[in-house]
């Protein structure tokens, strides 16, 4: 122990990094077998945000069964020092999108115009269900309710054109949005073949409205896609306002990167406001990060890639009810992309100044709260 003592204090780094290394030690330590204390390893994790600016995090990771599991923050990084400061934006209006359970999320005095009600779904027959209770929120301006729908197959069955199926889906949402100043459909997943289909329900919706807000939530796009089901042109005449999901430009299957980086946005809204203009235009920004790994643990495995484990790890295995199981663990680096109050109020500048006058966030509760100090309504 003396030697481990005297061998850190000639190593010519900052205290901070002394401290490190005796944390490492006592994590590490064996008992008389050579088995860890404790099946947690320490590693950093390199955290960027959308203006180039790392920190380094530390937290301890267990790896059992094959599991990543992030356990406990070791140090509360240091907010990264922006590069400049902080500006104010107003926007005509301000969209939020609140989601079922959610709603404390919402706080009186908060700079939003419109609130999305997140959500009613279809179920397997084609049916309406889940509708909220739109007196679960009590907001002055106008709520929203949003219809939702991740499946392929199911939007194909629901959409057909002269369907039953159809025509009691749209009697069901036009009941479901009687007590709602607005009602937004948000597809994702419309089959490539069902363009026509999506364009003609979105235009059957917008006649049995009447005086209702009808808008449609959709992806990002940069320029024109041939046989684009979400074709903004097509969609336009149809709609009152047009949420565009200016995020996931990176998602949890690519390669790490911003959700949505400035440069992308920036041509996102660009393109926007070349076909939609400002007065159906709200772009959307996103709240939430993501975080990606150099390793994921989850696979299934033939028995010679077991064994190899076995005798890689030099692992000890057990038995449970006569089936094999052993533990092992692994350093795993994770990459962070995040937003803080500085990114998201750059992003929103960039917007204003591209005479962008409406935006929507995804979604409330997920935000620093900092940033509501530099928006406001107009």
């Amino acid at each position: 122990m003396q030697t481990f003592f005297r061998f850190f204090k000639n190593i010519k780094h900052s205290v901070k990094a002394a401290c490190f290394g005796l944390i490492f030690f006592l994590l590490t330590l064996t008992d008389c077998t050579g088995t860890p204390i404790d099946n947690k390893k320490l590693f950093a994790i390199p955290v960027k945000n959308v203006v180039g600016t790392e920190i380094t995090v530390q937290k301890e990771v267990a790896v059992n069964d094959e599991e990543v599991v992030i356990e406990e923050l070791i140090e509360s990084p240091e907010p990264p020092v922006p590069d400049g400061p902080l500006l104010a934006s107003a926007f005509r209006e301000v969209w939020g999108y609140v989601i079922t359970g959610r709603e404390s999320a919402l706080t009186a005095g908060m700079p939003v115009s419109d609130v999305c009600y997140f959500s009613a779904e279809i179920d397997s027959y084609g049916k309406l269900g889940a509708v909220p209770n739109r007196n679960r929120i009590s907001f002055p301006g106008r709520v929203h309710l949003v219809i939702v729908c991740h499946s392929a197959s199911l939007i194909h069955f629901s959409i057909l054109p002269g369907s039953r199926e159809r025509r009691e889906l749209v009697d069901d949402i036009v009941a479901a949005a009687r007590n709602y100043d607005g009602l937004q459909i948000n597809f994702e997943g419309v089959p490539a073949r069902d363009g026509d289909a999506f364009v003609t329900f979105l235009q059957e919706l917008r006649s049995r409205l009447r005086n209702k807000i009808f808008s449609v939530a959709i992806p990002a796009r940069t320029r024109r896609i041939t046989n684009d089901v979400y074709d903004y042109e097509r969609i336009k005449p149809h709609v009152d306002r047009m949420l565009i999901m200016a995020y996931d430009e990176h998602w949890s299957g690519s390669s790490p990167g911003s959700i949505a980086s400035l440069q992308w946005c920036r041509n996102v809204a660009t393109y926007c406001m070349n076909v939609i203009g400002p007065e159906k235009l709200v772009m959307g920004i996103p709240f939430y990060g993501r975080t990606w790994g150099n390793y994921s643990p989850s696979r299934a495995l033939i028995y010679d890639s077991v064994a190899d484990i076995i005798k890689e790890r030099n692992v000890k295995t057990a038995r449970e009810e006569s089936i094999p199981t052993f533990d092992y663990n692994v350093n795993v680096q994770i990459k962070v992309y995040y937003e803080d109050a500085y990114s998201l109020t750059t992003r929103m500048d960039m917007y204003k100044k591209m005479n962008v006058s409406s935006i929507g966030f995804w979604r409330l509760g997920q935000e620093t709260k900092d940033v509501w100090k530099y928006l406001h309504l107009e």
